[in-house]
């Protein structure tokens, strides 16, 4: 979460095969191929069911963006949101807490929108042995976006403390457990001397605490750092790095992009990478691995250009991640593909 949307305005990459078969086959499929259909119909069987009730309406477009950050909870119509975003190609969206309010609602939102269970994700060639399933309607027949959830306390309320996060934690892993519930990390936590909205010490502290809850429950984390570098090493450093570990909204330079990827960290670049003074963040974009980077909305803020004052949505995550290829020299469903890849092993969302 970012607290305003103005926070601030090509290195060749190795490929490895899948990355190559990617590419190829972005530039010999159209990009609006929809997904494939059923089996095939007769005539007169077609005809049949025509008669009975009206043909199921047509699957949207293949979805290849993954949104690896958002906040839907405040969202007026979270439905209608994640409706619009699968028909702009986005197949999964994650919606990241701040606090256990905030969290206890993603963690419903993923459950009523995406059937209340997670499946794994079929086996494929295509994006390093895991290809987008094939689409699905939900119950009322609307195609949507699949919807994950995180349990958090963003730095801004660390002064109300964990007690109330942690048994939140104890209630989804006693009764569903993890992957039941659709929650795949703990976060977002870390440190924010920007604002400043709890104390730096109490920051510190409850940070550490969340570190060690990623720890206990074998959770990736998701981090929100901002004018706090040295300190957000520091407690890594001395807690120990999670296994998984997301720098949501990335805004340093190419040598705090090393810092993150030397602790094996992943990168999550937002719509700032669209702003026109934001060059160094760019220059980081450029210095970061492929097998390193995720894409994300941050929605409802930081929206990209050239959408910039309204509202933001998962839908634009394809804006950001357009906005990456440009720096990075691939074509677009390339970068579709990474953030696909990526946020699967980075969360989990294939296992």
């Amino acid at each position: 979460m970012t607290d305003s949307n103005d926070h601030i305005e090509p290195e060749e990459e190795r490929e490895g095969s899948w990355l190559r078969r990617r590419r190829g086959a972005a530039r010999r499929t159209h990009a609006g191929d929809a997904e494939p259909g059923g089996p095939a119909v007769s005539d007169s069987a077609a005809g049949a069911t025509s008669q009975l009730e009206p043909p199921p309406p047509p699957p949207p477009p293949k979805a290849i963006w993954t949104d690896s950050h958002c906040h839907l909870q405040d969202d007026a119509d979270p439905a209608s949101t994640l409706a619009i975003a699968r028909t702009a190609r986005v197949g999964r969206v994650i919606c990241v807490g701040t606090d256990a309010e905030s969290s206890r609602r993603a963690v419903t939102l993923a459950g009523e929108l995406s059937g209340g269970r997670a499946a794994p994700s079929p086996a494929g060639e295509e994006i390093g042995g895991s290809a987008p399933p094939p689409a699905a309607a939900g119950s009322d027949g609307v195609w949507r976006a699949e919807l994950w959830a995180t349990i958090g306390l963003h730095p801004h309320d660390a002064k109300v403390g964990v007690d109330s996060l942690t048994e939140l934690l104890d209630e989804v892993s006693s009764e569903e457990g993890f992957r039941s519930a659709r929650v795949v990390a703990i976060g977002e936590c870390g440190l924010d001397y920007h604002y400043e909205r709890s104390a730096r010490v109490i920051q510190r502290e409850v940070f550490a605490a969340q570190i060690a809850l990623a720890t206990r429950y074998r959770l990736p984390l998701v981090i929100h750092t901002r004018e706090a570098w040295d300190d957000t090493f520091s407690i890594l450093a001395s807690e120990g790095v999670p296994e998984r570990t997301i720098f949501h909204c990335f805004t340093g330079g190419p040598a705090e992009a090393k810092r993150c990827m030397d602790v094996g960290g992943y990168l999550s670049f937002s719509g700032i990478v669209t702003f026109s003074n934001a060059h160094e963040l760019r220059q980081a974009v450029a210095h970061c691995p492929l097998d390193s980077l995720l894409i994300e909305t941050d929605a409802p803020f930081l929206t990209p250009v050239p959408n910039r004052g309204r509202r933001n949505e998962p839908s634009n995550v394809a804006l950001v991640g357009n906005a990456i290829a440009k720096v990075k020299g691939f074509e677009p469903e390339v970068l579709a593909a990474v953030s696909w890849m990526n946020a699967e092993k980075a969360f989990g969302l294939g296992s």
